[in-house]
């Protein structure tokens, strides 16, 4: 799978994943039923995991700048805004060619670089870690409850 389309995929899916969210929300706020909420945030908080590391993944390994980066993972926190940061990266052409840290790629400089050319080169296995640590992030997050919540 190329950069390009591993990354339009979760950019795509935050987007759809908010969706859930804001009609679990306004069916919780109407006093229709709190379990859109539940169920779209859930999912919408799972999405939001696997978006940054993808933002984190593909700006690594495609060279992008600090600010770059620090811009897509704004992106995921602003409803929908995940689609024009897609596009404009791809209008750049930040996400064209193959993996700047695939196998036929660039040689990985520190440790990071090297866990992002490992999870590239052996993607079922970074896969599998991958859905275990964001589940471990996931149930973490669950477990302290909503944001507002925190420190209670």
């Amino acid at each position: 799978m190329s950069p390009k389309l591993f990354f339009k995929t979760f950019a795509i899916a935050e987007t759809i994943t908010w969706t859930l969210l804001i009609i679990g929300m306004i069916l919780k706020y109407t006093h229709v039923t709190e379990i859109g909420v539940r169920i779209g945030g859930g999912i919408h908080g799972f999405v939001f995991i696997c978006f940054v590391i993808a933002v984190i993944g593909v700006g690594t390994s495609q060279m992008w700048s600090k600010k770059r980066i620090a811009t897509g993972l704004g992106s995921a926190i602003i409803p929908y805004a995940t689609i024009p940061f897609e596009r404009s990266v791809e209008k750049t052409g930040a996400l064209e060619g193959d993996w700047g840290l695939g196998a036929n790629g660039r040689t990985p400089r520190n440790w990071f670089e090297k866990l992002t050319s490992w999870a590239i080169r052996s993607p079922l296995l970074a896969i599998g870690v991958g859905v275990i640590v964001v589940i471990a992030i996931f149930s973490g997050l669950l477990f302290l409850g909503p944001p507002g919540e925190w420190g209670k």
